[in-house]
């Protein structure tokens, strides 16, 4: 595995933990990390995430990572031994939500098309 996938992956494993196990807010607690993507000189990361729930629900779950973007770096930054700590930007994956929608298109079609 190379380097770059393994700072990615623990710090997807420490984020998570710290959101599910460190984090009080109520607007957080049906995040799920879906993946990260650090820069090659390890300054920032987009940290992907999905929610369940409406538009309304992403707006807040956006706004309260926002919110907590420095607690959670500072957690990371306690478990992980790394020389310099990614400035994270969380960034809402609709990888989900397109696949759902995707499925839904064939599922139609193939209705339509027994209709036939």
């Amino acid at each position: 595995m190379p380097r770059m996938e393994k700072v990615n992956n623990q710090l997807k494993r420490e984020i998570s933990v710290s959101i599910l196990t460190e984090l009080t807010d109520p607007r957080l607690e049906f995040i799920t990390i879906t993946h990260v993507e650090t820069s090659k000189d390890l300054r920032s990361a987009k940290v992907f995430y999905s929610i369940l729930g409406n538009a309304q629900k992403r707006e807040e779950a956006q706004q309260g990572l926002d919110g907590a973007r420095g607690i959670i770096r500072k957690l990371v930054g306690e478990r992980l031994i790394m020389r310099c700590i990614p400035e994270l930007f969380f960034v809402y994956d609709r990888t989900l939500e397109l696949s759902a929608r995707i499925e839904e298109t064939l599922k139609e079609i193939k209705d339509a098309q027994a209709d036939h």
